[in-house]
């Protein structure tokens, strides 16, 4: 059982203001001269506890509730609880993230994962326009989001069992592996695109907590370099979903290229981090 730690509210406040910028794109950022950071057992268990308190202390679970019955209700949002669904979705995500990459297993709980995956779908359901699917997606996630299962939610995460460093840099290394296999790959399914998202932007959430827990030049360059491979994907993906939604494009089966602007910046990452594993063998 991960026992949270109890962090400064600055440190609480500095992860979250990392997490607000992980997908902004700036266009000039370059990788460090090694993104092989120090890893122990605490750092684990410390990055895990940190996520954990963003969540358990930044969501209020009913306003949270409220959110979602104006969605019910209206099948839309307006701009300022447009940016507050989004916070709370960035929280379900972090925590959702720190399940994956710490946990021994490398899963997240099913409730956990069940709420992220409805909050991005009521997100793309809303933001193409489709209130039918708003009002579905909502219903669950307000059931969801009611006082006993929020309470079995917080039971899953404090009871998972932390990962030591060296199983985490076994991890960690596979999901590089994955991601270069990815790369061979000269076009990618939506579903196979999402996959390799899905790869970077759990290493863009370790290094947003890093970054806060260890603060330092190298590992704030590689989180605004892993920033604009976020920004490029999630641009990328919303426009594959809306393809997908007007029937120009099969999400599921119709492959497309990857864009250079994102296929050279993975390619560095992957090229770094074994030349890193090479010097290092971490």
């Amino acid at each position: 059982m991960i026992v949270p730690a109890r962090f400064a509210s600055g440190q609480v406040e500095a992860l979250f203001d990392a997490v607000l910028v992980n997908d902004v794109v700036e266009p000039n950022t370059s990788l460090p001269d090694s993104i092989a950071f120090p890893i122990d057992d605490r750092l684990i268990q410390d990055c895990f506890a940190l996520v954990l308190q963003l969540w358990r202390d930044g969501i209020d679970r009913r306003e949270a509730r409220m959110l979602v019955g104006r969605l019910v209700r209206h099948a839309d949002l307006d701009p300022a609880h447009r940016v507050a669904y989004k916070h709370v979705r960035a929280k379900f995500k972090q925590l959702r993230f720190a399940c994956v990459l710490y946990d021994r297993r490398h899963r997240c709980p099913p409730l956990v994962k069940a709420v992220t995956t409805l909050m991005g779908h009521v997100q793309d359901a809303f933001r193409n326009r489709h209130p039918m699917a708003v009002r579905g997606y909502a219903l669950l996630l307000r059931l969801l989001l009611s006082r006993p299962l929020w309470a079995l939610m917080t039971w899953e995460a404090r009871v998972l069992r932390p990962e030591g460093a060296e199983g985490f840099r076994r991890y960690r290394t596979a999901e590089m592996r994955r991601l270069a296999a990815m790369l061979a790959a000269p076009q990618l399914t939506g579903d196979a695109f999402h996959a390799m998202r899905k790869i970077v932007s759990r290493f863009v959430a370790f290094i947003d907590v890093l970054r806060t827990l260890r603060p330092g030049e190298d590992v704030y360059r590689l989180s605004r370099f892993l920033s604009a491979i976020n920004g490029l994907m999630g641009a990328m993906h919303d426009d594959l979903v809306e393809r997908h939604t007007t029937g120009a494009l099969d999400y599921h089966s119709e492959p497309v290229a990857l864009p250079p602007a994102i296929r050279d910046r993975i390619a560095a990452l992957v090229g770094r981090y074994e030349e890193d594993v090479a010097t290092l063998r971490h």
